[in-house]
């Protein structure tokens, strides 16, 4: 994570505590969308709004408002965090990515920094499963091959960041397998 400067984690979605796993391993604030219907209720809105979340309508092909905000955040050169699969895993698996991170990076000149968050056995943590929570190399704005502002080159640097998660998480599979058993 570079010490200042705009940057979009992209990372998988497993457990509920994730934003707080991702926000753990950096010195920086991250700001993450977070799904609107945990802002309905006023204690559970008022602590993840202290932790820097803001709400994200799902399913409306791009929440403008939300956009919006992490846009501001970029360019006053803050840290966004999105889960890249727009929901959590229910096995632990990678899902599909979807394409607002790319956009979000792409329309900011903003760097990717991949994450993941894998359990031992890969599967969905429990709240004392032993975990790797690992960084990629940031991926700049240009490396994500967007020529073109359309639906084909975003899924296409979707897939592409998807990649560096599911690199990441494979070799940490391995060591905490190996070291499962040493």
């Amino acid at each position: 994570m570079p010490k200042s400067g705009r940057v979009v984690i992209c990372c998988n979605h497993v457990t509920m505590r994730d934003p707080i796993l991702v926000a753990a391993v950096h010195k920086r604030q991250v700001y993450y969308m977070a799904k609107a219907e945990l802002f309905e209720n006023k204690f559970v809105a008022k602590i993840i709004s202290s932790l820097g979340a803001f709400p994200v309508h799902r399913g409306q092909g791009g929440d403008v408002d939300a956009m919006a905000s992490a846009r501001k955040l970029l360019e006053n050169e803050e840290v966004v965090g999105i889960f890249i699969e727009g929901t959590r895993s229910r096995t632990g698996e990678l899902l599909k990515p979807k394409t607002g991170a790319v956009m979000l990076a792409h329309e900011t000149q903003s760097p990717i920094l991949p994450m993941c968050i894998t359990a031992r056995d890969g599967k969905v943590p429990t709240m004392f499963s032993r975990l790797a929570i690992s960084c990629g190399e940031l991926i700049m704005p240009e490396e994500l091959g967007i020529e073109k502002d359309n639906a084909a080159s975003y899924r296409k640097a979707a897939r592409m960041v998807m990649s560096k998660i599911s690199a990441l998480r494979e070799r940490d599979l391995e060591a905490l397998e190996k070291k499962h058993k040493d």
